[in-house]
């Protein structure tokens, strides 16, 4: 029996934006989480991507700090018309920003920090914070959240790094019920005194586990540290992994668990392929699997997301692609804001048949209909194996995954093979005439890490394949 949005204690104005979002039925995290934040509870919740992570914490939570508003900015008179402000306190917030000013102005055109104070009116004092790691997560949760504000009337902010710092600061001056936030742009509000955090009575961190891994925790912790004690706090990850649980409980009370998936669990509607190719070849093997329909004989590639490690590999291939007369767009964390979205979106109209992109992105990519996912390069991390493929066979869809593997890329596949606990299953693409120097890999190859002691390393090695198989084997 499906249980619907109604059923999960939303009221009508969230329905009526839930509607408008086009959604039917809850997924299963909404549907576990929803009832758990409008009671009030600090929650844990992890899911694989494209499950509804964003609609799981948005609803809910703008629904709980619905009518607060007044409520707030009346607290808030009362507590300045008791207590007034010394003169010389209030003087120095407000001429700290000018020696800035004017430094900036001499060196060029101004940034956060030349950027025009706020109105007269004081900080935003937001009543719900949500922090992510990325500038593309950031748009994907205000898309969301904008959509439902439209039927509740109430106001949500986006500040992020690489956008225009006076246009966010007019948007905080018409008022912020709900502000979504990258670290580095909120610790910049919040020092110059355009964010008041006094007042937030739910926190959200969205992809928690990125945030650590991306060293975001000690902006964090400072955000955190500007907040009330008594709040709700929110805590979304695609992955909740055992390295950083005891940094999150230290921040919950009497935390609930939604686990949808275990980490290292892959979707099922992705199809994982394995490629192994020489190096020089994976430029040559992806120009052929965009014209051919890989996996799908004849079909037609419309949308391809293609990762790589670094920025610079990213620049390299894109070029390679733009030469043979592939439509390309880019997207890496030294691409302008302006250039990350004009890309997004030329990507999602369909106008560039590949993004490339690096594992920064590998998150914040919110694009319905990607045909498949190429892993240029095999991931460092297996976390991001699995954030990368997810981004295909999303809402139900069937979606395709090539993994390319060059000889120097056994170990990192191997890692991501013990942390999913299966293997990725080889493909060769029909017709492709393959470098011998290529490594296949052995289809009876363990996926648990095998015990080895300090005399087993001679007979281990024979399992790669064989005396004949060359220096490093065909086989590993």
């Amino acid at each position: 029996m499906t249980t619907s949005f109604a059923e999960l204690g939303l009221n009508e104005q969230i329905l009526a934006g839930v509607e408008s979002l086009g959604f039917t039925q809850p997924t299963p995290v909404q549907e576990q989480a929803i009832p758990l934040v409008l009671e009030g509870r600090d929650i844990v919740a992890s899911a694989q991507t494209g499950t509804g992570k964003t609609a799981a914490f948005a609803l809910p939570t703008l629904q709980l700090i619905m009518g607060l508003s007044a409520d707030v900015a009346d607290e808030a008179q009362a507590v300045a018309a008791d207590t007034p402000a010394p003169a010389e306190e209030a003087s120095p917030a407000e001429e700290a920003p000018k020696p800035r000013r004017r430094r900036r102005r001499r060196r060029g055109k101004g940034n956060a920090s030349s950027s025009a104070p706020v109105a007269t009116g004081g900080p935003a004092r937001p009543l719900a914070l949500v922090v992510t790691p990325t500038r593309e997560l950031a748009q994907q949760i205000e898309r969301v959240v904008t959509t439902v504000c439209e039927h509740t009337g109430q106001r949500s902010v986006i500040v992020m790094g690489g956008a225009k710092f006076d246009r966010q600061l007019k948007a905080l001056a018409r008022g912020c019920d709900l502000l979504v936030a990258t670290p580095g742009r909120l610790i910049d509000l919040m020092k110059h005194r355009h964010v008041d955090l006094s007042q937030v009575r739910v926190l959200v961190l969205d992809e928690a586990d990125r945030m650590l891994d991306m060293g975001f925790w000690p902006s964090v912790r400072r955000i955190v540290a500007a907040l009330p004690s008594k709040r709700q706090n929110l805590l979304f990850s695609a992955t909740i992994p055992p390295s950083i649980k005891g940094t999150i409980d230290a921040m919950l009370t009497d935390p609930a668990t939604v686990e949808i998936a275990r980490v290292g669990e892959t979707a099922d509607t992705v199809e994982e392929h394995l490629c192994p190719v020489t190096q020089g070849q994976k430029t040559q093997l992806l120009q052929a699997i965009v014209s051919s329909g890989g996996a799908e004989p004849d079909a037609q590639l419309e949308r391809v997301l293609v990762f790589c490690r670094t920025k610079h590999r990213v620049d390299d291939v894109s070029k390679t692609l733009k030469s043979a007369g592939l439509k390309v767009e880019v997207m890496h964390a030294d691409r302008p804001q302006k250039a990350r979205d004009r890309a997004l979106e030329r990507f999602r109209a369909g106008e560039v048949q590949l993004l490339v992109a690096t594992d920064v992105m590998s998150r914040g990519i919110d694009v319905s209909g990607i045909d498949a996912v190429v892993n240029f390069d095999v991931p460092m991390d297996p976390e991001d194996y699995v954030h990368r493929i997810g981004r295909t066979g999303r809402a139900g869809a069937t979606g395709h995954a090539y993994t390319f593997v060059a000889p120097d890329e056994i170990t990192p596949l191997r890692e991501i093979e013990y942390f999913t606990k299966k293997l990725v299953p080889v493909w060769d693409l029909p017709g492709f005439a393959y470098d011998s120097g290529r490594i296949v890999p052995n289809p009876s190859r363990a996926t648990t890490r095998t015990t080895r002691t300090m005399f087993s390393g001679s007979k281990s090695r024979r399992g790669f394949g064989g005396p004949s198989s060359g220096r490093f084997g065909r086989h590993y």
